[in-house]
């Protein structure tokens, strides 16, 4: 069994491709839903980092995407969806592995929790349940100490009263939500000129889905504020990777992303390129940490840009197109 703590390790690019192919070995040999689908790719052993196979995303939907024993009690993740049949599901086996991941992974973009009032708008997502991304924010909500951090419904009133509160207190104040949510608060004319915006979640049928640039230009103008930030995350993940006003998503030291050709899922894509973004996340020792998403994407320097969504996907509202 591989050591968890070596994930969050300074590692060099060498280090991480010979843990990656630790972890791939390991999970071939412990995931019978990524082996079988290994096989079918003609892969039986993977002695190059390179050759690596990615489990399709859709998987998450029919299988239990498994590496290790699962307790009696698993934590268990839902992706957000309009029925049971056409949820991903992430059975999650130490919850441990994911604190440490969002906590690290928010750390190294924002600094510490303990620095923020975190407010958070995520109506939808309270209201289905198992959310990992609920899961997240309150344990960063927890790990801020602060009491005026919490969920808020669609009290855009409370919503701003706190924000006042929380620069009174000298802390900074981070609202976390979900984009149809946020522009709903656009819409009220208050001022949140010292606030620094996380959207997420896209808008889930309730409003026109508009690109990156579109959405946040209308935060910026609804809202007075030019901190507007974009997390990059999915049910089937335990890591997540966060953009600012240039759009490139940075992602923490132990997540990758690589390109992979449309019409040949095995062909990778060079840096400035398009093509479909494949995920490797570490922190998914326990499931799989190599997941072909259905999104499209660019290699820049200092991260990736989203291009939009492969065709006949299924639209998922956290990934909606930027153009």
């Amino acid at each position: 069994m591989i050591n968890p703590s070596r994930i969050f390790e300074s590692q060099s690019e060498a280090e991480f491709r010979s843990l990656a192919l630790e972890i791939a070995q390991f999970q071939l040999a412990h995931c019978s839903i990524y082996r079988d689908f290994a096989r079918l790719m003609k892969v039986e052993r993977v002695n190059r980092f390179e050759d690596i196979p990615f489990l399709p995303i859709r998987f998450f939907k029919e299988f239990e995407v498994v590496s290790t024993p699962v307790p009696a009690y698993p934590l268990v993740f839902m992706s957000s969806g309009t029925g049971e049949q056409g949820r991903s599901k992430h059975i999650v086996t130490d919850p441990s592995l994911y604190r440490k991941s969002y906590s690290l992974g928010f750390e190294q973009y924002f600094g510490s929790p303990k620095e923020w009032v975190i407010l958070a708008l995520l109506p939808n997502y309270l209201e289905q349940g198992n959310s990992g991304l609920v899961n997240m924010v309150e344990g960063l909500i927890a790990q801020s100490t602060h009491p005026l951090s919490g969920f808020v419904l669609n009290e855009m009133e409370q919503i701003h009263a706190r924000y006042v509160a929380a620069l009174a207190s000298g802390r900074k104040c981070m609202l976390f939500g979900v984009s149809y949510a946020l522009m709903d608060l656009a819409e009220q004319g208050k001022d949140f000129s010292q606030a620094f915006l996380v959207e997420t979640g896209g808008m889930k049928g309730r409003r026109k889905e508009l690109t990156k640039p579109e959405l946040h230009e209308a935060l910026r103008q609804g809202l007075n504020t030019s901190e507007i930030h974009s997390e990059y995350g999915m049910t089937e993940l335990l890591s997540q990777g966060y953009c600012g006003s240039d759009l490139i998503f940075r992602t923490p030291s132990w997540m990758r992303v690589v390109l992979r050709d449309v019409s040949d899922p095995m062909a990778l894509v060079p840096e400035g390129q398009r093509g479909a973004i494949n995920i490797i996340d570490l922190a998914n020792l326990n499931s799989c940490s190599f997941i072909a998403t259905d999104d499209l994407g660019k290699l820049v320097p200092g991260g990736f840009l989203l291009e939009g969504r492969v065709n006949h996907a299924d639209i998922r509202g956290c990934n909606q197109m930027v153009g």
